[in-house]
């Protein structure tokens, strides 16, 4: 397996966790469901062509850079308590260990695709070594 195909593994699995991420929050009413919703899955559905059209490619790399500082955003501005939801979930405890896994695992997953598609467009044929 070469390296540009974890790479493009971890940016996917981030994009999989933004997307239980927003679901969690819709179902338990933290963000408001409906019409709203559609620029975020625009979004989504456009990173992941990214993703998986331009792999390999420095264009590629860079949807995946974003991808992956929007993956580990998230968690962050969550967790740092500054009224984004930080405080409210833990009044809340049904499932509250279920988003709070999440948004660690959305992190750490994005950090690695950060770092790993960081080092892909640094040095090209790094991701394409064995």
């Amino acid at each position: 397996m070469t390296r540009s195909v974890i790479v493009t593994i971890t940016s996917m699995l981030t994009i999989l966790f933004l997307t239980i991420h927003i679901s969690d929050e819709i179902a338990r009413g933290m963000e408001i469901g409906g019409l709203n919703m559609v620029i975020p899955v625009l979004v989504l559905a456009g990173l992941l062509y990214g993703t998986l059209v331009y792999r390999g490619r420095r264009s590629g790399y860079v949807v995946m850079l974003i991808v992956a500082i929007l993956g580990t955003g998230v968690p962050i501005l969550h967790m740092s308590g500054g009224g984004l939801v930080g405080g409210r979930i833990a009044v809340d405890s049904a499932g509250s260990f279920f988003w709070v896994w999440q948004n660690i695992a959305l992190c750490m997953i994005s950090a690695l695709s950060l770092a790993l598609s960081i080092r892909s467009l640094i040095n090209p044929q790094w991701a394409e070594s064995r």
